[in-house]
């Protein structure tokens, strides 16, 4: 193939937090998170709920790029379980995120081609651990992330993953579009994981290559799928057509790991 032209620990149990879950209850609880600077996946917040210091949370996290999702009051009373939410539960990241640059440097401290997971829309946390614990066996070099849409670095993730959390780097971007483009722009190749492509077994991903494996329902978006060098297959022989995002992101990251140990003769 040519080449391209050139742990933070949880926060203690204090003010409506709880440890069940990576959830942070309450206004007060929550405003002390923003000031923390530890990393925040989403604030939920009671629809129609805009007095107070949830006007002041609201403002700060939409000025941090911090989703922010309305959702019914009942949701709300669920999520904390029996602790008063005061109309807002933040989610906040079970460690800190990695940049998609300490990915690169990462892959250069080994002295190793980059290696790299793209997850478009993962929305099952059991599945995101999975593909963690995928590619630390694999010697991948870290996983995207999308903001929106996508299950974020949750206690549920780090459980799943069987430890993986602690070696895997975890970038969370906001335009994951933008992202392979500059990805390409450092010389990646892009491969999409999706039906109709060609042989994982039959393509070199030797290269330095990132693996787009698309949501649980909806696969790879069309627009990451149109910005791919190479949309590329698992061959099945039974009767179901597919595997779950974990099984196929597995399956290719071995191979691709298996090419770049022993070669793509079989």
């Amino acid at each position: 193939m040519e080449k391209r032209q050139d742990r933070r620990p949880p926060l203690q149990k204090q003010h409506g937090e709880t440890s069940n879950g990576s959830y942070v209850i309450g206004r007060n609880a929550v405003m002390e998170l923003l000031k923390s600077g530890r990393d925040i996946n989403k604030i939920y917040v009671k629809q129609g709920e805009r007095t107070g210091s949830i006007t002041v949370i609201v403002a700060e996290a939409i000025s941090r790029k911090i989703p922010v999702v309305e959702v019914e009051g009942r949701k709300l009373d669920f999520m904390a379980n029996g602790i008063p939410h005061q109309g807002v539960i933040a989610s906040a990241a079970l460690k800190s995120y990695a940049s998609v640059d300490d990915i690169l440097t990462l892959a250069e401290s080994r002295g190793e081609k980059p290696l790299i997971i793209i997850g478009d829309g993962i929305e099952d946390p059991q599945n995101l651990g999975a593909l963690m614990r995928v590619a630390e066996c694999t010697g991948a070099h870290g996983i995207i992330i999308s903001k929106r849409h996508a299950v974020g670095l949750t206690e549920a993730v780090g459980r799943a993953s069987a430890g993986a959390i602690e070696y895997v780097p975890v970038a969370m971007e906001t335009n994951l579009a933008r992202t392979v483009d500059m990805l390409k722009e450092k010389g990646l190749w892009i491969f999409a994981a999706e039906a109709g492509g060609q042989s994982c077994y039959e393509t070199d991903m030797t290269c330095p290559a990132a693996v787009i494996l698309g949501s649980e329902g909806f696969g790879v978006s069309r627009l990451l799928r149109d910005k791919s060098d190479y949309v590329i297959s698992i061959p099945m022989y039974g009767k179901i057509n597919s595997m779950n995002v974990t099984s196929a992101g597995a399956v290719i990251l071995c191979e691709a790991s298996r090419q770049r140990h022993f070669g793509t003769e079989r």
